[in-house]
């Protein structure tokens, strides 16, 4: 077993440097004032993990936008907060903790809706507010202010070889899925009612996307932590959604909107002296407003001057 763990970890890191090193080439290709930041070991593994969570991020917001299921992220990034406050209890490592509470609240809030009069909304609203703050209780008794700012607002500087092969590993799960699954997903984020006539069990669907965003956002706690990572899931998919209507081209916009928005916020927090996930997540919400504005099709400018040719 001993054996097997330690070609697992050389595996690991093997991989991951050689990751790192794909990342550099193109980097070094930029002008020096930008891959300057990028010479340091944990700037490159900084680099590294806010480019795998941009891009499944990316790729998940697509669901989380065309379902309506932002509010259903809030309640999930919320949720995982106890989980890792026990985890760090019993000396787990996080993503185990967080992914069990993430997943409990899920089921939760499936279970107040069915069995229950309480709307969807409503049963979002009382999980993850409840959860979030016997999290909060907890954590303020085991924990330093320092660790509780690190799991709200991510410390991406400050990632580990370990928090980035779980990032890693978790990214690989959700792209195999989504791969796989690329139909089913499609037909159960459009119209469910005809996914289910096809025979697709909606059910397992359903749940199983719940999975991957508690999978995502567990992988997301190190970059731009609980809070912020709402935002990740929201916003790539509502700037893509905002600049086309074929689904794969969506994707491949939220995708890039979600790569882009981490590595130029990640050099700028380093530039400005700011934090780093709250820049990643201003950077995808000027790409939104850019979207807004400038659209071919639904951007405000343009729909503005096509009404005053019209006129």
């Amino acid at each position: 077993m001993t054996e097997l763990m330690t070609t697992l970890s050389l595996f690991g890191d093997t991989l991951v440097s050689g990751l790192i090193a794909a990342l550099m080439v193109i980097v070094n290709l930029l002008p020096s004032a930008v891959s300057d930041a990028f010479q340091y070991a944990f700037m490159q593994r900084a680099l590294l993990t806010s480019v795998l969570v941009g891009a499944i991020c990316g790729i998940l917001s697509c669901y989380v936008v065309l379902k309506r299921w932002s509010l259903l992220g809030d309640a999930i990034s919320h949720a995982v907060l106890p989980g890792v406050a026990i985890a760090y209890l019993l000396g787990w490592p996080f993503f185990i903790g967080a992914f069990i509470t993430g997943a409990l609240t899920s089921v939760g809030i499936g279970a107040i809706e069915r069995h229950t009069r309480i709307k969807s909304d409503a049963a979002m609203g009382l999980m993850f507010t409840g959860a979030f703050a016997l999290g909060i209780v907890i954590i303020s008794k085991i924990a330093s202010s320092t660790h509780l700012m690190h799991i709200l607002f991510g410390n991406v500087l400050g990632v580990q070889q370990s928090a980035l092969l779980l990032t890693l590993v978790s990214s690989v799960i959700a792209l195999l899925v989504v791969w796989l699954a690329y139909r089913p997903l499609l037909l159960y984020a459009f119209d469910p009612q005809q996914a289910q006539a096809l025979g697709f069990n909606t059910s397992i669907i359903h749940y199983g996307l719940i999975l991957l965003l508690t999978l995502t956002i567990v992988a997301s706690l190190e970059t731009v932590g609980i809070i912020l990572v709402v935002a990740m899931l929201i916003t790539p998919g509502a700037t893509a959604h905002m600049l086309t209507d074929r689904f794969k081209t969506m994707m491949l916009i939220s995708v890039g909107v979600g790569v882009s928005s981490a590595v130029i916020g990640l050099w700028l927090s380093v530039v400005m002296d700011v934090a780093s996930g709250g820049t990643i997540v201003l950077v995808a919400t000027s790409w939104f407003f850019l979207a807004l504005l400038f659209s071919p099709k639904h951007g405000l400018i343009l729909r503005q001057w096509r009404r005053w040719r019209m006129s």
